[in-house]
């Protein structure tokens, strides 16, 4: 790990402990450096005006000052270019536009050298995702899927039949790079995906869902899991 990420997560750590605080030979064996090097980082954030505190003897350790003003998020350059190049990849993906917001809300907050580091890094990333399907539609949707909501949409098959369907949406998937609106078509009287990008319209009704849940829609690939999930 080099030095510069190691301090963002040095602080990290500092911050989770809260109040208990943490020994150096604690953070040393957590980052794998000698007690010597840690103390030399935790002077370091101090330096640059993070407020570290310390406790000496037994019980004692570090810490950081609890109700102290310091920014809600702490990145390395390399986390902040992760997030920008996840969103850019994928404008498709439900909520992109909030998310992008969102990333740039985190760059704003980053010390001057942290940002300057990120926009350079940036610029060695280039991605060729393709253009996202209609905003309109894609707004309704999420809409319809957070207020739980019945979405009634006009959808054209892949053999090119046309329909107006009432649909109660329960989740959305990506496979193999094609996102789908998954949910009980109220036509069908049963569970459906639909691909996003052959929704030709889409409106959010009044008309609230009756429940329908995700065990519904079935047993979901091995390799498939909530966007929040880890891989395990």
């Amino acid at each position: 790990m080099k030095r510069t990420e190691r301090l963002h997560a040095l602080s990290e750590m500092l911050r989770r402990n809260g109040s208990r605080g943490c020994s150096a030979d604690r953070l040393a064996k957590e980052f794998g450096v000698s007690v010597r090097t840690v103390k030399r980082d935790l002077a370091a954030l101090e330096n640059s005006g993070a407020p570290v505190w310390s406790r000496p003897g037994p019980g004692g350790g570090y810490g950081l000052a609890i109700g102290a003003s310091f920014p809600p998020v702490s990145l390395s350059p390399a986390q902040a270019v992760a997030l920008m190049a996840a969103v850019s990849a994928a404008p498709d993906a439900p909520y992109a536009d909030l998310a992008a917001a969102g990333v740039q809300k985190i760059l704003d907050v980053l010390d001057p050298r942290t940002r300057a580091r990120a926009a350079e890094l940036a610029g060695r990333v280039w991605v060729n995702a393709a253009p996202p399907s209609s905003r309109t539609i894609r707004s309704a949707l999420e809409a319809a899927m957070v207020e739980q909501r019945v979405v009634r949409i006009r959808y054209t098959t892949p053999d090119g039949a046309t329909t107006t369907r009432d649909v109660e949406p329960v989740l959305f998937a990506s496979t193999n790079g094609t996102w789908y609106l998954v949910g009980w078509c109220r036509l069908r009287t049963a569970m459906r995906w639909f691909t996003v990008s052959r929704i030709e319209r889409a409106s959010v009704t009044t008309t609230p869902c009756t429940g329908h849940t995700i065990e519904e829609v079935g047993e979901p690939p091995a390799n498939a899991r909530p966007v929040h999930g880890q891989a395990t």
